[in-house]
């Protein structure tokens, strides 16, 4: 494709452009990156923002992402029973497909059917999670129609060794290994963990337990050039996940997720900064009752140009990349490489008490014509203690190789297209209150259905999503308090029937005490029932969970988890059990 190697050789070039970057940035401010792509104060984000932090990470004891997901407002989990089984979650009353997940910038969802396999991401490498609800393809292309999800792995700016073993219900084990060295020239650091569980029965109709192993590594290094820096990371989780198929019969099948990232920032004595990534990602999962797999395999470049100017912030971009998706299915299968190569262009605008945030994207991909998208956002001080936002955005989905070639694939398919308005409201009196209202609308046109009449996927169904979200945290001195309530109604237009397996109605609750060195933590989830496959309505249900810190000495920490508090029976999809009552416990040791 001319227009891929144009880019890649455009990106190339520009890396030693002459740049620079001027910030008024306070260091006492929440920096995000997600919103624009650039580092930015958390409160100047035209769209919300959620951050899940390293603290908050360390407190849940959470075993994958999805559980550190699942207390998170506007955000459904489809959970296939216990740890590492097969996950979808829906933001924002979206499809599954519809959320873009990126591990430090770089995209991980796959070429082949599905979401992301964010059941395999392990807390233990993650340093923060930046959520940003909305639309966002002008920015990061397909797949980022109901929000983004970033992924921060961790970083080693002191030298450390950190360790830790756990275990818990199930037969579950755990055990990781973490350390670093960084001075203000170089940073070198590393996370191994390891986790194993002989886990519980996962369908309703079986005693057999299937369990789940997972090893995880992620690496860094990074080199400061004088006016940038140069840096490599690797984060790779490999294991086994064994399940029940159809007919109730036990079986399981290996997986292997990798992205690895070559990245130069660059400042010169300009008004910019020049930002190159270079990556690879990998996602494969191999039966190993037969000869079946699905393999996704892709390399991109990514490259940003950042101007700054006394009101304006202004970025253009270029996006490349090459992937080959593979599968075979019973027999049969396919081979595709699909080229997308893109070009995108935004401004940040803050003047006084108003702000603005406007972006634009080219797409050039090989299955389909060209497709553009936008975003146009403002913000304005009504006071100092109020914000009024409002925003619209147009996103995309492309058709992945298997909505394509695979099992009543269409090569002719068009994207699914979403048109997306949002307003809200924000309170923030500088002191230890604050408060939130978020309207949302999103139409998606040309959805991607199995059509039983000719047995293939056309672009056949409309989908109308409207909802609510309010929001209340209080940080006090010992204490902190967040609350969000969300309705929403998801629904085909075509049939009038809901989408499936994202509740109308949801509350969060997370509530933290300090007790003296020591923490006590409690989340709870109230969700409304759910529309599920044939005809199936799920309960609603409310579940918490239960966590607690003792700091035994400056270098040891005791974490302990107790899931499910009320031991709730609930199901996530229809005859999957989710876990009941369980408790787990780790003994961490950290040496600066």
């Amino acid at each position: 494709m001319r227009l891929f190697r144009f880019v890649a050789a455009t990106a190339l070039l520009s890396a030693s452009a002459s740049l620079a970057h001027a910030s008024d940035i306070s260091p006492s401010d929440t920096i995000i990156v997600t919103a624009t792509r650039t580092e930015i104060p958390l409160e100047q984000a035209t769209v919300p923002v959620r951050v899940i932090t390293r603290e908050d990470i360390e407190l849940s004891l959470a075993t994958d992402l999805a559980e550190l997901l699942r207390f998170e407002a506007g955000i459904d989990i489809g959970r296939n029973g216990g740890p590492g089984q097969a996950t979808s979650f829906f933001m924002r009353g979206t499809e599954s497909n519809h959320t873009l997940v990126l591990i430090d910038g770089v995209r991980m969802n796959p070429g082949t059917i599905g979401g992301a396999a964010i059941q395999h991401i392990s807390p233990e490498v993650i340093e923060r999670v930046e959520i940003v609800k909305g639309a966002r393809s002008a920015l990061f292309g397909t797949d980022a129609i109901g929000g983004v999800i970033n992924i921060i792995t961790r970083r080693a700016d002191e030298s450390h060794i950190e360790g830790g073993a756990g275990a818990g219900s199930f037969d579950s084990r755990s055990a990781f290994l973490s350390g670093g060295f960084g001075n203000e020239n170089n940073q070198v650091g590393f996370t191994l963990d390891w986790q194993d569980t002989a886990g519980f029965p996962p369908r309703v109709g079986s005693d057999i337990d299937r369990g789940y192993d997972n090893l995880s590594l992620n690496v860094h290094a990074a080199h400061d050039i004088g006016d940038g820096e140069i840096g490599l990371r690797h984060w790779h989780a490999e294991g086994t996940v064994e399940y029940l198929d159809f007919f109730l019969a036990p079986v399981d099948q290996d997986f292997r997720n990798s992205v690895t990232a070559f990245q130069v920032d660059k400042q010169f004595s300009g008004r910019g900064t020049s930002k190159l990534i270079v990556s690879h990602m990998l996602d494969r999962i191999v039966q190993n009752q037969s000869d079946d797999f699905v393999e996704s395999d892709r390399f991109s470049l990514d490259w940003q140009h950042t101007l700054a100017f006394t009101e304006h912030t202004v970025t253009a971009g270029l996006f490349a990349m090459q992937e080959t998706a593979k599968t075979l299915s019973f027999g049969s299968g396919f081979e595709e490489d699909t080229d997308v190569a893109a070009v995108f262009l935004q401004d940040q605008w803050i003047r006084g008490r108003h702000r603005s945030f406007v972006a634009a994207r080219l797409t050039d991909h090989e299955a389909f014509r060209t497709q553009t998208t936008y975003n146009v956002e403002y913000g304005y001080e009504l006071t100092p203690d109020w914000t009024l936002r409002a925003g619209l955005g147009r996103a995309f989905r492309a058709p992945d190789a298997t909505d394509r070639y695979g099992f009543g694939g269409n090569p002719d398919l068009d994207p699914e297209v979403a048109d997306e308005f949002q307003v809200g409201l924000g309170y923030a009196p500088g002191g230890r209150h604050s408060a939130d209202i978020e309207f949302y609308a999103n139409d998606i046109e040309d959805l991607i259905e199995f059509d039983f009449a000719t047995f293939t996927l056309v672009n056949i169904d409309t989908a109308e999503i409207r909802g609510m979200q309010l929001g209340y945290e209080y940080l006090g001195d010992t204490f902190s308090l967040r609350g969000d309530l969300v309705r929403q109604r998801a629904e085909n237009t075509s049939t009038g029937s809901r989408l499936l397996r994202r509740a109308e109605e949801s509350f969060t609750l997370s509530y933290t005490q300090d007790i003296g060195r020591h923490k006590l933590g409690l989340s709870v989830l109230a969700s409304g029932d759910r529309a599920d496959f044939g005809g199936a309505t799920l309960p609603g249900y409310v579940v918490a969970s239960l966590t607690g810190q003792v700091q035994i000495s400056a270098a040891l920490q005791l974490t302990a988890r107790v899931e499910n508090l009320f031991d709730t029976d609930y199901q996530t999809a229809t005859d999957f059990r989710m876990q009941g009552r369980s408790t787990f416990v780790e003994l961490k040791y950290r040496r600066p």
